[in-house]
């Protein structure tokens, strides 16, 4: 599959695929629907510049643990399923949030609606049941690609809808919210889990993901803390900003140890029973390999989500810019995001083996990473744009090939093996912010570099090539073919 075959409306795949990234584009344009209308808000309602800031906070909050459970419930309902629940009920705090009367409102509206990201998860999950292994990086690049662009439309067009549309801010995001649940609607008539005849392996369970190994189990148990862990920083945050008193904080702190509880407590009912009967060995799998994955989104889309926040004023402060080209430069990782992350996949799907492919991606972004840092004031303007664009093109590409993985590690556990990849990408952009603040620019730069070769080494050694990468089928397991045989979806 190629660039041109987008355009070939005779296939039903290719449909599949419009249909999705227009639900996956729509899920992030309510998301990123507040952002560009914050002044505007503080402007009618009278907040403060902080009591915002907490607003962008819970804006985020919840999707990192949501998209694991929603990668969960792809498995086992399907993504048709599960795309159209997200966008049915995020519509609600989305439309509480527009015509919320306090602040106390707003704040749990836009904590609900956070969500509303876990569309990202979904898309891919269905995408990978219309495709066949030799197109699987191409494919879930175009639909992660052109989905991520909601949040810049939404930059662009949410103010004139505000302005000059509705003349109201809460209208112009309470439509966004109602266009969702319409599309909510169509997408149940319009789309099915897999071309006609096909059969949907089923997950056994939707509360965990499954294991192979009881060695795996541990490792499960240790790479779900950070998921709900991560949130904890942000609670740190908002306390030590004095957004929230410290007995708020310490009831924050315990809610999260409970979902963390929970979430362990249920890789422990899941896995105990299975793992007691014993996995057979063509149904076993590493978890290390979805480790790899989850690092590779960190050192890449999390990279770009810390990076996106701060290169405008890199840019502005290192080549004294104006603001507006400062803007223009700094957006380069976003603007590229379509392009160059299935590029990416492309490579992946037409490179002799994906890891090969997913490790040269690796190596680009650590030498971008660490070309940036040396990026100083006496640099020429022109060959420090070529080092940002390059590198963006490597970061945003090894997305690309990190997910063209995803649908190999096993069949009926993509959505799972998603969820968590998708939600360590936010991990990563959380801990790199976080960390941001106490370095300098080209220390920042640096650091992520580091983390990218660590991950590449992590890759080299424990990443192994998935089999029937570029096969006509993929690969399933005796456990998948008795599931399917007695009513699979």
């Amino acid at each position: 599959m190629g660039w041109m075959d987008l355009f070939n409306f005779g296939r039903a795949d290719v449909i599949a695929l419009h249909k999705t990234w227009i639900a996956f584009f729509i899920t992030f344009y309510v998301w990123f629907n507040m952002a560009p209308l914050a002044t505007t808000i503080m402007k009618e309602t009278g907040l403060t510049l902080d009591q915002l800031k907490v607003l962008a906070i819970c804006n985020v909050a919840l999707t990192v643990p949501m998209r694991v459970v929603v990668g969960m419930l792809c498995d086992r309902i399907g993504p048709r399923k599960t795309f159209c629940i997200v966008m049915w009920t995020m519509t609600f705090p989305c439309i509480w949030f527009a015509f919320a009367t306090s602040y106390t409102e707003m704040l749990i509206a836009r904590l609900i609606l956070s969500a509303v990201g876990t569309g990202f998860v979904v898309g891919i999950a269905m995408t990978s049941l219309w495709f066949k292994p030799r197109d699987a990086g191409f494919s879930q690049g175009v639909e992660a690609g052109l989905g991520n662009w909601g949040s810049s439309l939404a930059a662009i067009t949410m103010p004139i809808l505000a302005l000059t549309v509705f003349g109201s801010w809460r209208w112009a995001i309470a439509v966004s919210g109602i266009v969702m649940f319409l599309y909510g609607l169509y997408y149940w008539f319009a789309i099915t889990d897999g071309p006609k005849g096909f059969v949907r392996p089923v997950a056994r369970k939707a509360q965990a993901i499954e294991v192979s190994t009881w060695g795996d189990l541990v490792l499960a148990i240790l790479w779900t803390i950070p998921i709900w862990g991560v949130l904890s920083l942000l609670v740190r945050m908002v306390t030590k900003k004095g957004y929230i008193t410290e007995d708020i904080s310490l009831i924050l702190y315990a809610v999260i140890a409970i979902m963390v509880l929970y979430q362990l407590f249920g890789l422990l009912k899941v896995n105990i029973p299975i793992l007691k009967k014993g996995v057979p060995e063509d149904d076993k799998y590493r978890f290390t390999q979805i480790g790899t994955l989850n690092a590779s989104y960190v050192v890449t889309f999390g990279a770009e989500l810390a990076v996106i926040s701060m290169l405008p004023m890199f840019f502005q402060k290192t080549f004294e810019m104006t603001p507006v080209m400062a803007g223009l430069f700094g957006s380069m990782f976003a603007l590229l995001n379509f392009f160059s992350r299935a590029l990416g996949g492309y490579v992946s799907d037409r490179t002799p083996t994906r890891k090969l492919a997913h490790m040269i991606y690796l190596a680009g972004v650590t030498a971008g990473f660490v070309l940036m840092g040396m990026i100083t004031p006496e640099w020429p303007l022109a060959m420090a744009v070529a080092v940002v664009f390059i590198c963006a093109m490597f970061v945003t590409g090894g997305c690309g090939t990190t997910f063209a993985l995803i649908p190999f590690v096993k069949r009926r556990i993509t959505g799972n093996v998603a969820g968590y990849a998708g939600a360590y990408g936010n991990v990563g952009a959380v801990v790199y912010t976080t960390l941001y603040v106490t370095l300098t620019d080209s220390e920042f730069f640096l650091m992520i570099g580091a983390t990218a070769a660590a991950t590449f080494v992590f890759c080299l050694f424990f990443m192994k090539e998935p089999a029937g990468a570029f096969a006509k089928e993929y690969q399933l397991s005796s456990v998948d073919k008795e599931m399917m045989a007695g009513g699979g979806h």
